[in-house]
């Protein structure tokens, strides 16, 4: 598949999560998303300039850029997914990880916050919310890479030669 026929096919199958998807198909459409973004960011520079207390430039055509793109994108992984015969939804196994990352920071902060407000001073809280806190944070990220690790390879996986539970092989 060229990379004109998978942009076709990704952005017809915009929200189609079922099938199969060649590498091919998958893989040219991740390298139209990055360049898609790429140019999105180079506009937005040139159009917003550099904040000059952060350094970083203004973004509004990025966010939309990947807002536009995040469903295709994931539709075109879920299908390659089906493609290697493996349930689509282990895809989103790493966005997961990141919830559950966030999730945890933002109790520990509220948690901090309350320990505070009861009287407790920073020495106090410091010892149980280092080894509590950043041990599992530290856990999760460790799972977080092993999961990025691991959507990769199996998304580089050649297809399924006969027909599987998702359908039959891309023609």
């Amino acid at each position: 598949m060229s990379f004109t026929e998978a942009i076709k096919t990704c952005l017809s199958k915009y929200v189609t999560f079922e099938g199969r998807a060649r590498r091919s198909e998958y893989w040219w459409f991740f390298l139209f998303v990055l360049l898609v973004v790429l140019v999105a960011s180079l506009i937005d520079s040139a159009l917003f300039g550099v904040d000059p207390e952060t350094g970083q430039p203004g973004r509004l055509l990025v966010p939309l850029a990947q807002l536009a793109l995040f469903l295709p994108m994931l539709a075109a992984g879920w299908r390659r997914m089906h493609d290697t015969d493996r349930r689509g939804i282990l895809l989103l196994l790493p966005m997961l990880v990141s919830f559950v990352i966030m999730l945890i920071m933002t109790l520990g902060i509220l948690g901090a916050g309350a320990m505070m407000r009861a009287g407790q001073t920073p020495e106090q809280m410091m010892q149980p919310t280092m080894l509590l806190g950043a041990g599992v944070l530290m856990v999760l990220w460790f799972v977080q890479i092993v999961l990025a690790i691991l959507m990769l390879w199996w998304l580089t996986r050649p297809s399924d030669p006969g027909t599987n539970e998702y359908g039959p092989p891309p023609a």
